[in-house]
């Protein structure tokens, strides 16, 4: 065709969208949807993504270079970003050097004084302790830091969202989420433990890194050594841990300067690791970073990630082929609701290239329109919703970022696969019959057999080859492959399958079966339908079942300290007053929260010394049989290859190696209450062993024989032999009778009786308590017992176990808002398009006298129909790209584990049950009560 055909085939499809705008309006929202769900996760991703200026300023503010103190008297080599890699240099391959010298035997602030040049402003990063704060409720646990908010080196590390910053002694700031837990506000004062003066809260702060964060900040030297001082006067616990970042510096040079790359290295032979904004922002080359001599590695980026390939290549793919399924069906529906001005065309002497030029052409006009219009409202819907995703994701963004390129390219996508979306609709408008197309008579065929066992053939080998290849490591051709062949399979399965429905009409009430009726008798106009609704529920499927898994996955690996549910208090000394302090505390705790039920007493083992004294004392460890440990466990190397295959056909392997977390020692003792409440162990025979001696061990194979072999350490001896070397403590073996048992939490690797530990010549002293009440105490009630325990002594760690707790990272945000948006749309406007392509039979029922309940009714079943058929259809497609993907990450892991697949029934039965639903209401609620006749067809 010529240009001058080609424009005027443009014209007549702009007047034909203008002058159908309902219908136009329907075509253009099946592709904005997409559109707007793609560019939306874009611009998130993008603005998620800190670029390397935002990220320095998260890091150290205004500040030109960080300095951070990694071993006094040692030599070391980094990165470029010291995150990513520090290597010390080995000391013992060369005697020490001149800087190394020095290093030892300087204060490392006024080392870093004299490596910096005169001018140069330096400024401590004081990270404190942990320590319990008073609130409205009673006590909690916050973390502390030191910093002059008014110092603008501050700016971008912590921003002041309202008040002022503290400029008083006995000023604080507080965190947000601090303020909300606590229930204090401006104004307010709070009194951390161990301290005599409260501190008046003049600043609500965050960390735009971390919204979730509890913490206090005051002014340098007012916080961490008054709480280090009352600690070193008590001799208790005013604070638990230390500081997060040892001795480092914020450092501004004068005069604009930066920290090139050589003065770094400079710094790296005193052992400073250095980051630098100069350096970040302009990379040295390769050649002249030290530490990739030193350490051999392969240069490693986040995109040449096999499985992050696997996972981008197959949702962009994916994406693109929903695009197309859902635009397919929209400009069908246009061209049979052009059908007679087609057959104008044809009657007047237009070929079947002018047809096909002028529903290309209509694909062309609304492609762009619904292309530009998806990415506007992807704009405005991060835009305003912005605040949302941050809070939920837990992190602020760097900024809007809207890579033109990508929206562009987003867009062009869009319009391109709007256009090939057409191909087939012109296709078939251009062989229409052109009698049939001005009398506006249609012709019913049967859906081809064949067609429907090609189709059955490619949804069961692309699902075969998406899941077979994904296991086998065949990455993107084979996921990707596979899942877009599987749903094209099933779109072409789609004419016969509604027939299959169609069956089901038999057992329903009138209307929904007339629907049905309806539905399977016009198959050119419900298969289309229900493709594009299928397209949107698979790829929200997808979504739902990949971010589930990986949620159960992150749920398997949390370690819990207690079941959950429970209340744990420990950390109470048992000094001269033989454990009053405790037992005070006890009670203190069961006053405050009602309720509580049964109190489990537990017991520390430990082997000579006193473990009050700075932990001075011997370590109980279990032994476990040669024979019984996985080869995996040992110094051994393996490949990934030799571990999957342990991991596959070793029993001693299967399992894994099992981590343990718990509030209480590696191996505590008790009775049966710690068994039942700690371990969540409810077993008479388990209870039993426990009272005549035996030791109840949670991991198989530690046990041979019925005994289990203990090793007990003597306290390190602090001192050194001949050649200057650590002594090495003492150790010998016990054996004790011992019964296994699974527990319901692994907060331990064994628990031993209490008089049977003492037999063994093990230390018991008591460590603390556990309750399990019948629900699960407040924040409020956690932080008034931690008051109540306060008032009793500076010692005492108070606290939930609350399991896990799931967040999401703004990516997996994005794709499941944008998923979800895009289901619910797609199927709204699929029954839609589906409910104008039906006028006629409405207007049919209208001449005949139904009543608009009547037209209204059945009008709904029709959309609810379709949505259901779709639904179904879908949840069936996207199981194959969802169970792909973490085939992938399993053949990656080598594990079973990491590949674990979870499916959210509950989601699935929502969006099979919902969607036909609320297609149903809102197609009754908006079909017109009045339907105006149409032409007779002679």
């Amino acid at each position: 065709m010529k240009l001058t055909a080609w424009r005027v085939a443009l014209r007549i499809a702009r007047r034909d969208a203008v002058r159908a705008k309902g219908r136009s309006a329907l075509v253009m929202a099946m592709i904005a949807l997409p559109v707007l769900g793609v560019a939306g996760a874009d611009i998130v991703y993008q603005s998620a993504r800190l670029d390397p200026g935002e990220r320095i300023t998260r890091q150290m503010g205004a500040a030109d270079a960080q300095f951070s103190l990694y071993q006094q008297g040692m030599s070391i080599v980094q990165k470029p970003d010291p995150e990513d890699g520090v290597y010390p240099v080995d000391t013992e391959k060369h005697r020490q050097t001149p800087e190394e010298k020095k290093s030892a035997e300087t204060d490392p602030a006024e080392l870093v004084r004299q490596l910096l040049p005169a001018g140069s402003a330096i400024v401590p990063v004081r990270n404190g302790p942990s320590v319990a704060a008073t609130t409205a409720h009673g006590l909690t646990r916050v973390s502390t830091a030191e910093m002059d908010l008014a110092d603008p080196v501050w700016r971008g590390v912590v921003t002041v969202v309202d008040g002022r910053a503290p400029a008083k002694p006995q000023e604080i700031a507080a965190t947000r989420q601090f303020l909300a837990d606590s229930g204090l506000h401006l104004g307010d004062t709070t009194t951390l433990n161990g301290l005599a003066q409260p501190f008046t809260i003049t600043a609500s702060v965050e960390y735009p890194d971390r919204l979730s964060s509890t913490g206090l900040i005051a002014r340098p030297g007012e916080l961490i050594a008054p709480l280090t001082g009352a600690d070193a006067k008590t001799g208790g616990q005013a604070y638990w841990g230390g500081p997060l970042d040892g001795d480092s510096w914020l450092v501004t040079l004068g005069g604009g300067a930066g920290f090139p790359w050589e003065k770094v290295k400079e710094a790296n032979r005193y052992g400073f690791k250095v980051t630098s904004r100069q350096v970040l922002l302009d990379p040295p080359p390769r050649s002249e970073v030290p530490y990739y001599q030193v350490v051999h590695e392969q240069s490693r980026s986040v995109l040449r990630d096999p499985t992050t390939l696997t996972v981008l290549g197959t949702v962009a793919g994916m994406a693109l082929l929903e695009i197309v399924l859902l635009a397919g069906p929209a400009f069908a529906v246009g061209a049979r609701r052009s059908r007679r001005q087609l057959g104008l065309l044809a009657a007047g002497g237009g070929d079947r290239a002018h047809i096909r030029a002028v529903v290309l052409g209509g694909g062309v006009v609304l492609g762009v329109a619904g292309a530009v219009v998806g990415v506007v409202l992807a704009v405005l819907a991060v835009a305003l919703g912005r605040s949302w995703l941050e809070e939920t994701a837990g992190q602020r963004f760097g900024h809007l970022d809207l890579h033109l390129l990508d929206l562009l390219g987003i867009a062009a996508i869009g319009l391109v696969t709007g256009v090939l979306a057409a191909i087939v609709p012109a296709v078939q408008a251009s062989r229409q019959d052109v009698v049939a197309a001005l009398t506006g008579r249609g012709t019913v065929r049967p859906p081809s057999r064949r067609l429907a066992v090609v189709g059955l053939a490619a949804l069961l080998g692309g699902a075969a080859l998406a899941v077979l290849g994904a296991a086998a490591g065949q990455g993107t051709a084979s996921v990707l492959g596979g899942s877009m062949l599987a749903e094209l399979g099933m779109v072409t399965c789609t004419p016969f399958l509604v027939g299959l429905f169609g069956r089901l009409g038999r057992w329903l009430p009138l209307a929904p079966r007339l629907a049905l009726r309806d539905s399977v008798r016009h198959r050119a106009r419900t298969a289309p339908a229900v493709a594009a609704v299928m397209a949107a529920v698979a790829g929200s499927v997808a979504v739902g079942i990949y971010t589930t898994s990986d949620q159960a996955q992150q749920r398997r690996d949390y370690l819990a300290s207690a079941p959950a549910g429970t209340l744990t208090l420990r950390g109470i000394p048992v000094k001269d007053d033989h454990g009053a302090a405790l037992d005070q505390a006890r009670s203190a705790v069961e006053s405050s929260i009602s309720g509580l039920g049964r109190r489990a007493d537990v017991y520390r083992t430990s082997y000579r010394g006193d473990c009050n004294e700075d932990d001075r004392c011997g370590d109980v460890s279990l032994v476990m049989p040669p024979e019984l440990s996985c080869p995996l466990e040992g110094e051994r190397h393996f490949s990934a290859a030799e571990v999957a295959r342990l991991r596959r056909d070793d029993p001693r392997c299967r399992g894994g190696h099992r981590s343990w977390s718990s509030s209480f020692s590696q191996v505590p003792a008790g009775d049966s209450e710690v068994l039942r409440v700690l371990f969540g162990v409810h077993d008479r025979a388990a209870e039993q062993a426990l009272a005549e001696g035996r030791a109840v061990v949670f991991d198989p194979r530690y046990v041979k024989d019925g005994k289990l072999t203990l090793r007990l350490t003597e306290p390190w001896p602090d001192r050194q032999d001949a050649d200057g070397e650590e002594v090495q403590p003492a150790s010998h073996e016990v054996t004790i009778p011992a019964v296994v048992r699974t527990p319901s939490v692994f907060t331990a690797q064994a628990m031993l009786p209490v008089e049977a530990a003492r037999k063994a010549g093990l230390q018991v002293s008591a460590d603390g308590s556990i309750w399990q009440p019948q629900t699960v105490p407040t924040g409020a009630d956690e932080q008034r017992a931690a008051g109540a325990v306060g008032r009793i002594t500076a010692d005492g760690d108070l606290r939930v176990e609350r399991g896990y707790q799931p967040r999401s990272s703004l990516a997996n945000l994005a794709l499941t808002v944008f998923a979800a948006l895009v289901a619910l749309g797609a199927a709204g406007i699929a029954t839609g398009l589906a409910a104008a392509d039906s006028q006629q039979d409405l207007a049919t029922l209208s001449a005949v006298g139904a009543a608009p309940r009547i037209r209204r009714t059945l009008s709904g079943f029709q959309c609810g129909v379709i949505a259901a058929m779709g639904a179904v259809l879908g949840a069936v497609c996207g199981v194959v790209p969802a169970v792909a993907l973490r085939k992938v990450e399993q053949a990656a892991v080598g594990s079973d584990r990491a590949g674990a697949i979870v499916f959210p029934w509950t989601d699935l039965a929502l969006t099979v049950v919902a969607l036909p639903v609320v297609a149903v209401v809102l197609a009754a609620l908006l079909s017109r009560s009045r339907i105006s006749l149409v032409r007779r067809a002679d």
